[in-house]
């Protein structure tokens, strides 16, 4: 069998009123629990099989009465990616449902694509913007705008930017989640990489920059971002609208760039704009291995 998260662990994450948890992680795949419903993303059918079953087992003994299960095709190629489908449940009930990270509500959709809406590896990082409370945050590949309901729910505004209308629509949706007006917030469909000079020329800073592009995407305009050679061009861009004493989140899934390498592009690019800053990473998770999910780090400004 696979090694599945304790019981006691499972119980303080609830406790702590965060279902948003991932119940384990193997060789060939791995399972995360969205609310009531539990996604196994799997690299083969035997895999599949195996963990519906171990988890039909660690759901007994923890008492977790799972409404549905979805499964998730792990491809070689991020091109063969596909949308999740109903493996155990009732085919009729809604593809949409929600999911609670200590107390803030989420919407989770397993029919939009091959991501659901929420990122479970960024936990501790939306826990320290909570914890910082800053006046203005701006998310930078906002996807669903996660990074931005922590921050307005403490107060910030904030700038949410992606190239996806749909994307920013559910973010809109999950600000009304947490009953959080959006008067205080934008949401900007358009290149990051062309709305960063945009709001440089108008003079406006952020206290916190939330950097986490996706490894490769396109632009409507045809122009492509591919992080491992455009990171350091982004990362220059958003040093010209970070406060003095701002902070940015270097974040990335892309397997070649773990931490040690953001924090030598950072470095670099604070000597190109002398700045001088300092680096840290937030606790690991405790439902996820070692180097398991995006690489992060923090950049503190001096």
């Amino acid at each position: 069998m696979s090694e599945w998260i304790d019981p006691a662990l499972h119980r303080g994450f609830i406790a702590e009123q965060t279902d948003a948890i991932r119940l384990c992680t193997c060789a060939d795949g791995w399972v995360e629990r969205f609310g009531v419903d539990v996604l196994i993303s799997h690299k083969n059918d035997t895999a599949l099989e195996r963990l519906k079953t171990e988890l039909c087992l660690w759901a007994l003994n923890v008492d977790f009465q799972f409404r549905r299960v979805f499964a998730r095709f792990l491809p070689k190629k991020n091109a063969d990616r596909e949308t999740p489908r109903l493996a155990l449940g009732d085919p009729d009930t809604n593809v949409q449902s929600t999911t609670l990270e200590r107390t803030l509500r989420y919407g989770i959709d397993f029919a939009a694509g091959y991501s659901v809406g929420f990122f479970i590896d960024q936990r501790e990082n939306r826990r320290f913007v909570r914890d910082m409370a800053p006046r203005s945050l701006l998310n930078c590949f906002a996807y669903t705008c996660s990074f931005s309901v922590a921050a307005a729910t403490v107060g910030a505004k904030t700038v949410s930017i992606d190239l996806s209308k749909k994307s920013l629509a559910r973010g809109r949706e999950n600000f009304a989640l947490n009953s959080l007006p959006t008067n205080d917030h934008r949401f900007v469909a358009d290149d990051v990489m062309e709305v960063l000079p945009r709001l440089a020329r108008k003079g406006e800073t952020f206290e916190v920059i939330i950097l986490d592009p996706p490894t490769f995407s396109r632009s409507h305009r045809g122009k492509a971002f591919q992080v491992e050679r455009d990171f350091e061009t982004l990362l220059l861009a958003a040093l010209e609208v970070a406060d003095r004493d701002g902070k940015i989140l270097l974040s990335t899934n892309c397997s070649s760039l773990q931490e040690r390498a953001l924090e030598v592009m950072a470095r670099f690019c604070l000597k190109a704009t002398r700045r001088a800053g300092a680096f840290h990473q937030e606790p690991p998770l405790a439902d996820l291995p070692p180097r398991v999910g995006a690489a992060t780090l923090w950049l503190t400004l001096r």
